[in-house]
């Protein structure tokens, strides 16, 4: 599959990209090669290949679910700019 200049102006388009008109050509090349490149990867066969998340057999450390100096409220407050009564007050954002 390869793109031409006018896809690529519709693709950047609709991603909101600025993409200059003398550039177009070049990137319509490069994402052909990049589309080529992974219709290539189509033709692996990976039939009886387990999916893996990482090249590296990894286990994530836990730790222990533990309340932590964090049911200190007044500690906790101490680092809020402006608290209100024993809450966090925060400027509002949604109109």
């Amino acid at each position: 599959m390869s793109l031409d200049r006018t896809t690529v102006k519709t693709i950047a388009t609709l991603a909101r990209l600025r993409v200059a008109d003398d550039h177009l050509d070049a990137l319509a090349q490069e994402l052909s090669t990049i589309l080529h490149w992974v219709e290539q990867l189509r033709e692996v066969d990976t039939d009886g290949v387990v999916p893996m998340t990482s090249v590296a057999a990894m286990t994530l450390r836990q730790r222990e679910d533990v309340v932590t100096d964090g049911g200190d409220r007044g500690a906790v407050l101490a680092n809020a700019p402006s608290p209100i009564d024993d809450y966090f007050a925060v400027p509002k954002v949604v109109e």
